[in-house]
């Protein structure tokens, strides 16, 4: 697939952010000043901002009928993928997560942390806590990789389209942290350290996801599994707030091992051209 024509980069990303931000400030307005009275009006528009780059996505996709096959393609194919990069999507993020409380406990954190959590850090509106672990991480995924990092990757080697879209993806989220009991607004009352630790943690995350993405010929369900795997198993556990920190530790570290031992497939341009992971060789197939 010549990822070319994924091009309307700017159209894509200003749309992407005007509409969210525009309904989740209102959204955050209500939810400070009418708490509780219009919660199924608040959960709608959380919601519509959310889908927002998605349809934006479709938008893009649907009329041209050689995205809308690369798009179907990329969302079912599983034949070619190894078995090693579909367990990464669904343990990685469990595992670091473990690591860390493990690490913890060096500095003095209880055992307590690999206890299951009864209830959730946050509330969702009308919708339950587990629906959005689900839901939230399979529209965003649909968006981003269906057009947004295919459109960066364009203009990008690997490595930066990574650090642009974690930049883009930190701000995106920014007007959560001001809705009423979301779990950006109680992330941001634990303190300054572990709302900059959020914002920096989005930057291994996505580098790991675009490795994955990428060694799987794009393959969308991937990046699902691995989103989803994120937020579900650093909720489920009494996980200290520290160990978070801890965990982006970890995941710079990976990231850091995977740039230095891809060298080529995270730093090479290519212009526009067709991208596919070897995921035998470990390297990119250009296709002039």
């Amino acid at each position: 697939m010549d990822i070319k024509h994924y091009h309307h980069t700017k159209s894509f990303y200003i749309a992407s952010i005007t509409i969210p931000w525009t309904l989740w400030f209102v959204v955050a307005y209500v939810s400070h000043k009418y708490y509780g009275e219009y919660t199924l009006l608040t959960s709608l528009g959380g919601l519509l901002g959310l889908l927002a780059p998605l349809f934006i996505a479709l938008v893009l996709i649907l009329p041209n009928k050689i995205l809308r096959a690369d798009f179907l393609n990329r969302l079912f194919n599983f034949k070619s993928i190894e078995s090693a990069y579909i367990i990464a999507a669904f343990l990685l993020m469990p595992f670091s997560i473990l690591t860390a409380q493990l690490v913890s406990l060096l500095f003095g954190y209880g055992t307590e942390q690999f206890q299951f959590r009864e209830g959730f850090t946050f509330t969702s509106g009308i919708f339950p806590v587990w629906f959005i672990l689900l839901f939230a991480p399979l529209v965003e995924e649909l968006a981003w990789h269906s057009y947004g990092t295919d459109s960066l990757r364009t203009k990008f080697n690997l490595l930066n389209t990574s650090i642009v879209f974690a930049l883009f993806w930190g701000i995106w989220h920014l007007p959560l942290s001001f809705i009423k009991d979301y779990f950006h607004s109680n992330l941001v009352e634990s303190g300054i350290i572990y709302s900059i630790n959020f914002f920096v943690s989005l930057f291994p995350f996505v580098l790991i996801m675009n490795w994955l993405y990428y060694k799987t010929k794009r393959n969308i369900l991937i990046t699902v599994i691995f989103h989803i795997s994120a937020g579900y198993f650093n909720e489920i556990f009494l996980t200290q707030p520290a160990s978070k920190v801890i965990q982006t530790a970890l995941l710079l570290v990976i990231s850091l091992y995977l740039v230095i031992s891809n060298k080529e497939f995270f730093l090479k341009r290519i212009n526009g051209q067709t991208v596919e992971a070897d995921s035998n060789e470990h390297k990119l197939d250009y296709k002039y």
